[in-house]
């Protein structure tokens, strides 16, 4: 018997189907579906939290089936999406951790090695972004400004 998918390590085991469809016992409306999200949103929820939200707790398999925008389109109409990406902003919550933990812990050679990865990537997204006008021309990679990012 043939698979369709791999099962390989790490991989997802459940996959969108290949054609959007909005299912007839799918009851939420475009304007009731936008309208959660905006509420969603207005409690500080990010993208990826809000789909999940939506999955498991009001049974929406997909917002853009719905609506014809992703959760990202709708935050960013309404004025709800964050100044920074949301995976930008996670990689910098990641690095301020990690260097919280390396000042208790000055001898983990493996965090710190983690680090410097972790910068590496930070730098080359930051890069991606200003080619892309997604953050501004003049933003510098700053670990202090940095942290304030994080704490807003």
């Amino acid at each position: 018997m043939a698979r369709m998918y791999s099962r390989g390590k790490g991989k997802s085991r459940s996959h969108k189907p290949p054609f959007k469809i909005v299912h007839r016992w799918l009851k939420g409306e475009k304007a009731q579906v936008e309208k959660l999200i905006i509420d969603l949103a207005k409690q500080n929820y990010t993208s990826a939290m809000i789909g999940t939200i939506l999955r498991d707790q009001h049974g929406i398999p997909d917002v853009k089936a719905i609506t014809g925008k992703s959760i990202t389109q709708i935050m960013k109409e309404n004025n709800l999406y964050p100044e920074y990406p949301e995976d930008l902003l996670n990689l910098f919550r990641k690095l301020v951790m990690l260097e919280a933990h390396l000042k208790a812990n000055k001898m983990d050679k493996r965090s710190k090695h983690a680090f410097e990865n972790l910068e590496s990537k930070v730098r080359k997204l930051i890069n991606y972004y200003k080619r892309e006008n997604k953050i501004p021309k003049d933003f510098v990679y700053d670990l202090e400004k940095i942290k304030l990012i994080v704490q807003k």
